[in-house]
């Protein structure tokens, strides 16, 4: 596509940033933005190793390297969206931490609906689709010793031509002038807030209201599913409920199972 035909796509400013999400009872710490990285959530997993505070935050205008679960690439041309990672500390029941992506589902969802006002749901465990059931957005949550990485990918400008297959962007589902900062903003708050009243509660999900929450926003609660398992097997069934652990349940023919993990398709009855 010829450069003149791009959409807008100004610089992150990091003061800007700074100013807007740190201080006052801010969970973040700092915000630091990088014009290319490989990883963002590679670079904060060893920042964890170094004792890097809980509250940090980082944004590159260009992921080169960029993972999603399993291992999936994520790519996204330079400024057309946002990666950001975040480094927390939860002192929360380990069980409990398996909520983090869904908890970050839910601020991102949140974000784009006040600043852009398209339609999102969530696919359990970790994608933000459009209203079409194209993937918005992926998350990835990494374990760091006693803390969590948490990395988002989100298309905000991103082309046609520039996607890969079964992707779309804020401005292909009708933000006309998506403001990549103001998402940030956006995220970053919404992020704080429900991580603070999540870890106040002790990662209690019903106390916290993270799962009402979570339900009223996914996808894929009471749709039919096939979920592919680590090991290659696939269950299928309808997706019932999320349990205390964030773990789908789902009813099959042969009864109920909680999967932890899995890649999920909906499955749409003709």
């Amino acid at each position: 596509m010829p450069a003149a035909s791009l959409p807008d796509r100004p610089p992150l400013d990091a003061d800007a940033l700074t100013s807007a999400l740190v201080g006052g009872d801010s969970p973040w710490r700092s915000v630091q933005v990088l014009e290319t990285v490989g990883s963002t959530n590679a670079v904060l997993a060893a920042e964890a190793a170094e004792d890097a505070p809980e509250g940090t935050v980082l944004v590159a205008e260009h992921q080169e390297a960029g993972r999603g679960r399993l291992d999936r690439v994520w790519v996204s041309p330079p400024r057309a969206g946002l990666t950001v990672s975040v480094l927390l500390r939860p002192d929360v029941p380990a069980s409990r931490r398996s909520w983090l992506p869904l908890l970050t589902g839910v601020a991102l969802a949140e974000a784009v609906r006040d600043v852009t006002g398209v339609r999102t749901a969530l696919k359990w465990p970790n994608d933000l689709l459009a209203a079409d059931g194209a993937k918005l957005a992926g998350i990835l949550a990494e374990a760091s010793g006693s803390a969590v990485v948490v990395g988002v990918g989100l298309n905000v400008s991103t082309t046609a031509p520039e996607l890969p297959e079964g992707g779309t962007s804020l401005l292909l589902a009708g933000a006309a002038e998506p403001d990549r900062a103001a998402l940030l903003v956006g995220y970053l708050r919404a992020l704080g807030a429900r991580y603070r009243r999540w870890s106040e509660t002790l990662g209690d999900p019903v106390g916290s209201g993270l799962a009402r929450d979570y339900v009223a926003w996914s996808a894929t609660i009471g749709t039919e599913v096939a979920v592919t398992l680590p090991d290659g097997s696939v269950v299928e069934g309808l997706a019932e409920a999320v349990d205390w652990n964030g773990r789908l349940v789902v009813a099959t023919d042969a009864g109920r199972v909680e999967l932890a993990s899995g890649d999920v398709r909906h499955v749409r009855r003709v």
